[in-house]
């Protein structure tokens, strides 16, 4: 039984969170969903895997960030000036913005202390390993397609996007074509390798951590799966690479169904939280 709520940010944007439940939910073991680039928490897979980890009995959280340029209460691309805007230092402090929020009870009652897992996909799992990593409220992190790195520019791409003031990318499903302001830019040269350093924060994670990429990943190469996991506590962290299958292992949207693959990674995950968050 889904339940919409909206969180406003200190400079008035808003954050659009849905929690998902049923009567058997324990309200002490809590998934939060981190969308990733161009993603939003009704992509594709997010409503199913929001149900089908609330049957597990798990209390899930879905949130867009504020500047993912999705209109609130929609599914469209409108906001495109907020995308513009957007950095990943800001995605990081609101994900914590939002754990404050659960933990405070603003999206309904939940137990005393609760273990709140961490679930990301593509960049959404690296700002997740980032949050994880300086949040004592995380208990563990599942990333599906993680970014190892955000610096992933060339020094063309980056003199480009400095001489003009903005990095334009194409939305291959809508069409649109959607420009990041050189504030983007500027934050991960800033932090790249520090306060945005994925490697460096999985490597000081000490938390549970399970990694899974598809092995066809032609978006972030599961080549950045295999480098995350030697950078980790092996006695903590797991990986699952599974074969002929994508960035969105072979989920669509608007959303078609499941497969056996997705379906395989959904079960993996739910194992990873029900001992972890147990």
């Amino acid at each position: 039984m889904p339940k919409n709520y909206s969180l406003h940010t200190q400079d008035n944007e808003i954050i659009d969170v849905t929690v998902h439940f049923t009567d058997l939910t324990d309200f002490g073991k809590i998934i939060v969903f981190v969308h990733g680039f161009k993603g939003f928490k009704d992509w594709g897979f997010g409503p199913y895997l929001a149900e089908y980890f609330s049957k597990q009995g798990f209390f899930v959280l879905t949130f867009n960030f504020s500047l993912n340029g999705i209109e609130s209460g929609t599914q469209d691309f409108t906001e495109i000036d907020k995308f513009a805007r957007n950095t990943i230092s800001r995605e990081v402090e609101e994900l914590n913005f939002v754990i404050a929020h659960l933990k405070n009870g603003d999206f309904g009652e939940i137990s005393n202390n609760p273990s709140i897992g961490l679930l990301g996909h593509s960049r959404g799992g690296g700002v997740s390993i980032l949050a994880a990593a300086q949040n004592e409220d995380v208990n563990a992190v599942a990333t599906w397609a993680a970014v190892s790195d955000f610096d992933r520019y060339s020094d063309r791409q980056k003199k480009q996007w400095h001489d003009i003031g903005y990095f334009e990318v194409k939305n291959s499903r809508t069409g649109q074509v959607m420009r990041m302001n050189e504030s983007y830019l500027e934050d991960i040269e800033k932090h790249a390798k520090e306060k945005l350093g994925v490697l460096k924060a999985v490597a000081n994670l000490k938390k549970p951590l399970f990694l899974a990429h598809g092995e066809q990943d032609l978006a972030v190469p599961a080549a950045e799966c295999e480098t995350i996991f030697n950078n980790a506590d092996k006695d903590i962290a797991e990986k699952m690479i599974i074969p002929s299958t994508g960035h969105t292992f072979d989920i669509k949207h608007p959303f078609e169904g499941s497969n056996a693959k997705f379906d395989s990674l959904l079960n993996k995950t739910s194992e990873f939280f029900k001992i972890y968050l147990g």
